[in-house]
Order: structure tokens, then C-alpha cells, then sequence
């Protein structure tokens, strides 16, 4: 409501209370219905001239009254009276309307904080696919699935293989994208307790997960060449972790590429202490590296993860484990108990995306769309510290004085900018300081997007501090 403003003459106590009793009072008299959205914290704030701060408290204090719902990036709605923030209402309330995207970002941001893979056309392609299952197998999508055909082995198998790891098709389980075959086999193959070893910055989804489910971090130093190999060691002999987490190529968010001595070492040690590995390869298949794979030196206690979110579409859920012959069943369970079971439909499209061609054919469109992203990155940025691989969709920066990462990431929010600060990738509580921000370059609908984000990052960089007033 662009017009609205709260009448605060009126009334006693502190401010934030006569705010909030203002806009309850609104709220009941009508003037402000059901699914409207308050103004921005510091909009209202500027506009009626208290501190940001009163208003995030009237606003805190209408949400325990059950007011209004909200969270960040979205913005803060009127539920009205009767009606709880869980309810079905608040949500057709916000619902976007007819024709917007769910995965857009909030208004007048771009999105720099995803890697899935761009749209360059591949749901024209999954709806005809999609259209020919539903007819075609009707009985198999109306039902749960019992058995697992032949192909969707021989998909995962062809879509894991690279450089000289070719896993058998027997090796494999179909799961639901790579997050649910790693927690499969965390599971499966250790127990509450056990340690996990994770790097200090990484995939974190995957680290909270473990934890969820009874799991302790363990964390391993890195530097530029990836997992320090004595270090790795010093945490084997002192922790005796049963399994670890690493991703050799195109390491998330740092970029970072494992020579083959380094990872020819971490084989030697997981051997040597009895600890599985699992390597993430979702980013090492968008690269062109010659590097072989962690599996390749220890193919006994290796288990390789990869999928379509990045190269082909996030939303098909699909992904594969290889895992050493002798664990695969119990992986397979793993994955049915903790995710319900593979789904017919999605499963049967990543099979025929795949083994159709469609799939290498999109990947190949995808990175031609990323390394054109990133050459408008390194052109825009250049100058600056930040690491890149061709084909992987993100950049690790260096926020140079007197920035931190976090204030570095609110001052970009406040440019329209949405990118993850270096605490999203810490696995667990650790001293270890980066100041460096992960910028993906694989969201925005556009290249122009993309050339308006950058340029809104390098003006921040270049201007410093001076660039951004926190409104503290």
C-alpha cells in the first residue's frame, strides 16, 4: 500500500507499541485488508522518522499477536484477525499471481545467490518428455515404485562417467538430485555419533543435514590446492571420523581444483584409517579438468555423487550415486527410508533426458551460457581478487578493507544485489575468516541481468565503505 501511512499522534508508551497498536487498529478498521503488504522496515521507518529498529519491533510484536507473517527477502503481510500464520489463507494471501515464477527473486533484486542451471530452453524439452510418459505409462505414475528398470541404471551410469571413472551400471542408485544420494549414504554407512569431515567453507546443506540426523562435524584445513593431506590426517588420527565429504573439482564456493598427488594422498590416508569418502562431482562434470577422480585412487571407499542441477534443470530432482559394490544395497534402502522412495515420473524423465542425448545436449547449451556469464564477470571485475573455473557457475571474491563478508553481502542487498556471504559455507563454528563473498552468475534471467548485478558489485568494491550507510 504505497499510500498508508500510520497516524502515531495518538496514544502513550513507546513508540514501537503505539506503532504496532496503529497498525493493529488499521488492520481491524479495514484499512488494511487480509494479504497487504506492509511497507519495508526502512521505508516506514524513513517515511514516519523513527529507527529502523522501532519498526522491526512493532513489527515482531504484531507477528506474536498473530497480525501479520513475513520473513526476509519476502516482506511482512496482514493475516487479519482468526487467522494463524500456518494457515492456508496467509498463504493464498502472498501466493504470486497468475503467470509470476516461484523461483523469481523479491522485487527489484537480482538473484546472484543460485547455481542451478540457467534456462536456456530445456522445459520445452521435459514437457514433451513428461507429456509422452503420463501417456504412455499411466499405471506407473498412478502408483508407488516397486522396481527400478534396467535404463535408469545405465543413465546414472553414463551421466557419473568421466575421465577414466566409468562406474558399472550395478554400482549405481537412482536418487532424488545429489543432496539425497549423500545423506543416503551418510545414513546408510555411519551412525549417530559417527564423525563427518567436512573443509571449513562447503556445501553446508549437506553438513546441517548430517547433523540432523545425529551425525558430528569434524573440520579439515584446505588451501588454494584443496584438502591440506597432513592436515587430513592430523583429523583421521585424532577424530577417527567413519566417512568424509569432498567435492576435488570445482570445490563449492571456493573453486578450488585438488591436484592428482593431493588427492592420490587423501586415497592413501582414508585407506590407512578405514574412512569412505564421497565425492561430489556436480561441478567437476561442467569442467573440462583432466584431473582423475577421487574414485579413481580408491575406488573401494569412494562413492561418487552427481546430477542434473546444474547443467540441465534443478527441478527434475535427479541425480545418481555410484557406490562400491558391496554398499549399494544398503544405499538403496537408505534412500527409499529417509526420502519416501524414487518417484516414478521424475525418475523416468531424468532416464530418457539422459539417454535420449537431450541431457548433454542442454549441458552443452548451459555452458556455453555460463562461460559467456562468466566473461562478462572477469571483464567487469577485473582487477579484483576472486578465483573462476570455466563451465562452473559461481566466482569466490575477495572483499578487500575494510569490508567483511556478511556487511559486504547486506551493502550488495541494498544495491539489488543477492549474494551468499562466507558463514552460508561454513560447515560448522569456525575461526577461520575468508572475507570473500560467492557470487553465481547462472540465475539472472539474462547476460544484461548478469553485466547489471556485476556492475552494481564492482561500483561497492571500488567505493568501499563510502558506498553503503547500514542505517544503524
Amino acid at each position: 500500500m504505497t499510500n498508508w501511512l500510520p497516524n502515531l499522534s495518538e496514544g502513550s508508551g513507546p513508540l514501537y507499541l503505539r506503532l504496532a497498536d496503529r497498525i493493529e487498529s488499521d488492520i481491524g478498521a479495514g484499512t488494511l485488508p487480509a494479504g497487504e503488504k506492509l511497507p519495508p522496515q526502512r521505508n516506514l521507518a524513513y517515511d514516519i522518522g523513527v529507527t529502523i529498529g522501532t519498526v522491526g519491533r512493532a513489527y515482531a510484536l504484531l507477528r506474536e499477536r498473530g497480525l501479520v507473517s513475513g520473513e526476509v527477502g519476502r516482506g511482512t503481510y496482514v493475516l487479519g484477525r482468526g487467522i494463524d500464520a500456518n494457515d492456508n489463507i496467509e498463504i493464498a494471501a502472498v501466493a504470486p499471481r497468475e503467470g509470476t515464477r516461484l523461483a523469481e527473486p523479491p522485487i527489484g533484486k537480482l538473484r546472484f545467490d543460485s547455481t542451478a542451471a540457467p534456462d536456456v530452453g530445456q522445459g520445452k524439452i521435459i514437457e514433451t518428455i513428461l507429456s509422452a510418459i503420463t501417456r504412455d505409462h499411466p499405471q506407473e505414475v498412478a502408483s508407488y515404485t516397486r522396481s527400478f528398470p534396467d535404463h535408469w541404471f545405465e543413465a546414472g551410469r553414463h551421466w557419473l562417467s568421466r575421465n577414466g571413472f566409468k562406474p558399472q551400471a550395478d554400482s549405481i542408485v537412482p536418487t532424488l538430485g545429489a543432496h539425497a544420494a549423500v545423506i543416503s549414504a551418510i545414513s546408510a554407512l555411519t551412525s549417530p555419533g559417527d564423525y563427518i569431515l567436512f573443509e571449513h567453507v562447503t556445501y553446508t546443506q549437506i553438513a546441517r543435514s548430517a547433523g540432523l540426523v545425529g551425525r558430528r562435524m569434524a573440520l579439515v584445513e584446505s588451501d588454494e590446492n584443496g584438502v591440506d593431506p597432513e592436515d587430513f590426517e592430523r583429523v583421521c588420527a585424532q577424530k577417527h571420523p567413519a566417512m568424509a565429504f569432498l567435492m576435488p573439482t570445482g570445490q563449492n564456493p571456493t573453486g578450488t581444483i585438488m591436484p592428482a598427488e593431493r588427492r592420490a594422498a587423501i586415497a592413501d590416508i582414508a585407506r590407512r584409517y578405514n574412512v569412505l569418502l564421497i565425492e561430489d562431482d556436480l561441478y567437476g562434470a561442467l569442467t573440462d579438468d583432466p584431473t582423475p577422480l577421487l574414485a579413481e585412487f580408491a575406488p573401494e571407499r569412494t562413492f561418487v555423487v552427481g546430477g542434473l542441477s546444474k547443467s540441465v534443470a534443478a527441478g527434475v530432482r535427479g541425480g545418481w550415486i555410484s557406490c562400491p559394490l558391496n554398499y549399494r544395497h544398503r544405499v538403496r534402502v537408505a534412500h527409499k527410508m529417509t526420502t519416501g522412495g524414487m518417484p516414478f515420473l521424475l525418475a523416468e524423465v531424468c532416464a530418457q533426458l539422459v539417454l535420449s542425448g537431450e541431457a548433454a545436449a542442454i549441458r552443452a547449451r548451459s555452458l556455453a551460457e555460463i562461460n559467456a556469464r562468466l566473461a562478462i564477470a572477469r571483464s567487469t571485475l577485473a582487477g579484483h581478487d576472486f578465483t573462476s573455473n570455466d563451465g562452473v557457475p559461481f566466482f569466490w571474491l575477495s572483499v578487500p578493507e575494510p569490508w567483511h563478508s556478511g556487511t559486504f553481502k547486506n551493502a550488495a542487498y541494498e544495491q539489488g544485489v543477492l549474494i551468499d556471504d562466507e558463514d552460508e559455507f561454513k560447515a560448522g563454528r569456525s575461526d577461520r575468516v575468508f572475507h570473500r563473498v560467492r557470487i553465481g552468475i547462472s540465475a539472472p534471467h539474462n547476460r544484461q541481468d548478469v553485466a547489471t548485478g556485476l556492475a552494481a558489485i564492482r561500483r561497492l568494491l571500488d567505493e568501499g565503505r563510502a558506498g553503503y550507510d547500514s542505517f544503524g
